[in-house]
């Protein structure tokens, strides 16, 4: 056999190859190169977050959750909507009940909706969560209370950003609610 024939085949094979290749690409229209058939995964990642993490997280989702059904229950000043019980339980829950259940006495409803703006200051214990303590600058510039007769402002107050401290346990049923907390008065932060 003879060498330069086999290189001579093997140079025509690889123009044809190419010549064929580009003629596909030019036959769509397209100068791009044909789409990858390489597969992608679209998993996101399996990278599991630390018990301090995820206590954070699902705390913080208490707190928000908390604020959004007390703001719901406000609109009506519904003491008893079983909403409050989501997110907060014990001495929080009482008096999320009570404000409202005074609200409701006094003719009073709220509209809006607060804006929380809460970090966690702490997590106990550090190695197997169960409670998380927050901090949350508060803005209730535009929730406020109105008469729920004529729809008048119940006064004169504008509303204002609040320090709020808050303690949230992780509950029996695996659940994390919020516990206790504290609002400081208007433009305490």
């Amino acid at each position: 056999m003879n060498p330069r024939r086999n290189t001579r085949q093997m140079l025509v094979i690889t123009g044809v190859t190419l010549a064929l290749g580009v003629a596909a690409c030019a036959s769509n229209g397209s100068t791009s190169p044909a789409p990858s058939t390489t597969a992608v995964s679209s998993q996101p990642s399996t990278t599991p977050i630390s018990p301090v993490e995820s206590a954070k997280q699902q705390a913080l989702a208490a707190y928000h959750g908390m604020w959004q059904d007390v703001a719901e229950a406000a609109t009506t000043s519904d003491w008893q909507s079983p909403r409050l019980a989501d997110h907060a339980t014990g001495d929080a829950l009482s008096v999320l009940s009570r404000q409202l259940y005074a609200d409701h006495y006094n003719g009073l409803v709220s509209k809006g909706k607060p804006v929380n703006s809460p970090v966690v200051e702490s997590v106990e214990p550090s190695n197997e969560p169960k409670i998380v303590l927050i901090r949350d600058c508060s803005d209730a510039g535009d929730w406020l209370k109105y008469r729920a007769d004529n729809g008048q402002p119940a006064d004169d107050q504008p509303g204002g950003k609040h320090l709020i401290n808050a303690e949230v346990k992780l509950a029996v049923d695996g659940s994390w609610r919020v516990t206790r907390f504290a609002v400081q008065g208007t433009g305490s932060c």
